[in-house]
């Protein structure tokens, strides 16, 4: 909205009004060169003898770089350097989850801290230092509990201004000379109620009241109408909603068990595709990139041998790496990422040609990230050694959590194995905002992280102490050699 510019006078097919005083929406301007009175203050009788309003360009930039860019890009850095956790650090604790989740999640995060610190600023942005710079004058005499009247009726001045400088003839044919002069009083009086020195409430109040029905009752079939506005509205809330999923956020649904015990059949999830540069949509290329993704990451791409289909996984070996792996333990360039017995689970899936499933969990540590694996033994014969397999550059290999029931890069183009090109992926994995597994909704799932602290799955309860012994053990070393 632009305030420095006085309102235009778009009263067509009105009588004339009085313009006793320069005026811009609606507040006249304090008079230049006026003396002060001597020997002390006398009480002013017009708005030209208040203290002037003065607004500089210079510091009305200053406020909003200050406090609508910089303060919460700060303030965000901040949050997120304050709770990032120390590397290998696991804790339960509730900063514990925070820090994890900062440390999982940095980028929608910070976004939310900046979304919070932008909400707080506006609440009371007319307070904070340089606002008369950058928010249209009120006058100074004005008390506090009548900004909103008070922005708003001059809200409705410009409004009607607008109206009638666009629909001039229509007005003249529509509305009779008697509407017309009607209107016009009920609008100059309510001018001249927000000009008057002092400021008289009961006038301003009534003025506002009346020439708020007057606009209603005469313009309002000009106005927008209330369905045009919840049309704009809901228009603008689909358009923000494909940005988001195009660029930032998008939700996918677990159809398998391969990522079991971190994901379960039937979660859905929401998929952070930020993290890795924002996409241009259809296309193969980002604005700007921050790959490869890092070790332990868990990530949606498309599928290398079916790029119409979606998978999610957990990021292993990275470009030069060299990848084999011994009864589904990875090991990397010759080294085999460290891994702690949690203790015998099992779980149910009757969508697979084995309905129980029965093995060991495992903590596994690579890179920053600690994780739940799933080594099944009733899924039959394993093999014993797979690889080695070479991650070229612009690719990388992944694995899933459940080892022995995962079609990963260890499995693809017949066997021989494939990474996932830099291209194919989607976005990190954010967490669980809704699970709906055969049994029907699971609440236990509700908000449940994919990445950061461990969870062990419900059925799995009575091997907390376990995993909390094998997380206070991180070993010093989680990350490979290079070759």
């Amino acid at each position: 909205m632009k305030t420095d510019e006085p309102a235009s006078d778009g009263n067509a097919g009105l009588s004339p009004r009085a313009k006793d005083a320069p005026q811009a929406n609606g507040v006249a301007h304090a008079r230049d060169n006026e003396p002060e009175p001597e020997g002390g203050s006398v009480s002013p009788s017009s708005l030209a003898d208040l203290p002037p309003v003065r607004r500089s360009q210079t510091l009305r930039l200053a406020y909003w770089v200050l406090w609508f860019a910089a303060l919460p890009v700060a303030l965000a850095c901040w949050f997120l350097w304050a709770f990032e956790p120390p590397a290998g650090v696991e804790s339960a604790s509730t900063i514990g989850v925070l820090q994890s989740l900062v440390h999982a999640q940095p980028v929608p995060v910070g976004i939310v801290v900046f979304t919070v610190c932008e909400i707080v600023l506006w609440a009371v942005r007319h307070r904070l230092p340089f606002a008369r710079h950058a928010h249209p004058p009120l006058r100074s005499d004005l008390p506090a509990r009548f900004r909103g009247d008070f922005e708003r009726a001059r809200a409705l001045l410009d409004e009607a201004d607008v109206i009638l400088s666009r629909h001039d003839k229509a007005v003249v044919r529509d509305l009779t000379a008697k509407e017309r002069d009607r209107l016009r009083v009920d609008l100059s009086a309510l001018r001249d109620t927000m000009t008057r020195v002092p400021f008289d409430e009961e006038a301003f109040s009534t003025a506002f009241t009346k020439a708020d029905g007057e606009v209603d009752v005469r313009l309002n079939r000009w106005r927008k109408s209330e369905t045009r506005e919840y049309l704009e509205a809901i228009l603008m809330a689909v358009a923000v909603a494909f940005a988001l999923r195009a660029f930032v956020i998008e939700a996918f649904k677990i159809p398998s068990g391969s990522m079991i015990p971190t994901l379960m059949v039937g979660d859905h999830i929401f998929v952070n595709k930020f993290s890795y540069g924002p996409a241009i949509p259809y296309t193969h290329s980002r604005l700007w990139t921050h790959m490869p993704p890092r070790r332990g990451d868990v990530m949606v791409f498309a599928f290398p041998e079916h790029p119409e289909q979606d998978f999610i996984k957990r990021v292993i070996a990275l470009p030069g790496d060299k990848l084999e792996a011994r009864n589904g333990h990875p090991i990397i360039n010759g080294w085999e990422v460290p891994s702690c017995r949690v203790g015998s689970w099992s779980y149910s899936d009757y969508e697979s040609a084995i309905s129980n499933h029965d093995g060991e969990l495992y903590v596994e540590y690579l890179g920053d990230e600690s994780f739940l694996t799933f080594y099944d033994r009733a899924s039959g014969p394993f093999p014993e050694n797979q690889g080695p397999f070479f991650a070229k550059q612009g690719e990388v290999w992944v694995m899933g959590d459940n080892r022995n029931n995962s079609h990963d890069s260890r499995m693809w183009f017949g066997g021989q194995g494939g990474g996932v090109p830099f291209e194919n992926i989607r976005g990190r994995a954010l967490f669980v905002w809704l699970s709906i597994p055969d049994t029907g909704v699971d609440l236990s799932r509700e908000g449940a992280p994919v990445m950061g602290r461990p969870r062990l799955p419900p059925s799995a309860a009575a091997l907390r102490p376990e995993l909390e012994r094998c997380l206070a053990k991180r070993p010093a070393v989680t990350l490979p050699p290079s070759l």
